[in-house]
């Protein structure tokens, strides 16, 4: 049984790694989409592509539909994370700085602990408090560092704060659905969902790939497969096995790995304090993910019976 338990750590642990790296991949890639399409548009096209990926592995599988039970949170977890904060926040990382951004959509894992303890009974340890912070200061300060001279606007900052609500809504409306549904089934309905609520943007995203190259449309196709399709599908298979709030912690593990991807990516080359700023969230991470070292029970040996005349005879 223990080594059972081990052993869905570990691949829960491998999820959670692959989910992390390819979206931590997603900001290189949106970087140069999102420079051909509008937020609406680069947010249908990335979940019609991942729809498209995650129904053929569907077909394969021959996954059938999920239980009934499992829908509301399907639902709710499709318009939350898949369709809503997508548009909202390729929206406001165009009105804010890279700092602000930083400092408001990390509040996203904060909140999932919050409403995980308050709607699911997760335990929040000090070791999973103390690592979001150190993970949180670490995130904001990889998002000065790399902050260039733009603003801040009051519309930019709001975007950013109500994709941090649907983003720990939607993780915390995910984690009952895995209950009765596979991660494949609540992460292909899901996006589903979540390309339902984006097809008024379906004109713009008509009008703009007609003229977009053809690399910004090729990263909007991996975005779909890739950090969406595969990821989301790894996260869900993680979030099944252990609670909402740990997931979130992991996800501060992203600014530090963008911070990777951009230098050999894009040839930017991170400063000291960005390098400070990625350190402290993956320490963040380590420290929220650790287990406190339980105490050996003493073994109880009971003391002889003193002899008594009649065992003798």
């Amino acid at each position: 049984m223990m080594h059972l338990s081990r052993r869905t750590e570990l691949l829960a642990a491998g999820a959670a790694t692959v989910t992390v790296v390819l979206w931590a991949s997603a900001f290189v890639s949106i970087r140069s989409a999102g420079s051909s399409y509008s937020p609406g548009a680069l947010a249908l096209g990335r979940l019609l592509s991942g729809v498209l990926a995650l129904g053929v592995i569907c077909l394969v599988r021959r996954e059938g539909l999920p239980p009934r039970s499992a829908w509301r949170g399907i639902a709710i977890s499709g318009v939350l994370w898949f369709g809503f904060y997508m548009v909202v926040l390729n929206w406001g990382e165009q009105q804010v700085d890279a700092g602000t951004a930083a400092l408001v959509v990390n509040i996203g894992p904060l909140l999932i602990a919050v409403l995980g303890a308050r709607l699911l009974g997760d335990a929040m340890p000090p070791r999973l408090l103390a690592g979001m912070a150190v993970s949180f200061a670490g995130a904001v300060t990889v998002g000065l560092s790399m902050s260039g001279e733009g603003g801040a606007s009051v519309l930019g900052v709001v975007l950013c704060l109500l994709a941090a609500v649907a983003y720990a809504g939607g993780v915390v409306a995910q984690k009952p659905a895995l209950g009765s549904a596979s991660a494949l089934q609540v992460t292909t309905y899901g996006c589903l969902v979540g390309a339902v609520c984006c097809l008024p943007f379906a004109g713009q995203l008509v009008s703009e790939a007609a003229d977009a190259p053809v690399s910004a449309t090729l990263n909007m196709v991996y975005l779909g497969v890739f950090p969406t399709a595969l990821a989301f599908t790894t996260w869900a298979y993680a979030l099944a096995r252990t609670t909402a709030s740990r997931m979130g912690a992991t996800t501060y593990a992203v600014p530090a790995l963008v911070v990777l991807m951009s230098w050999l990516a894009l040839g930017e080359v991170p400063g000291l304090f960005t390098l400070a700023g990625g350190a402290l969230c993956l320490a963040g991470v380590a420290v929220s993910r650790s287990r406190a070292r339980q105490a050996a029970t003493p073994v109880v040996v009971p003391e002889p019976r003193p002899e008594r005349a009649s065992d003798s005879a």
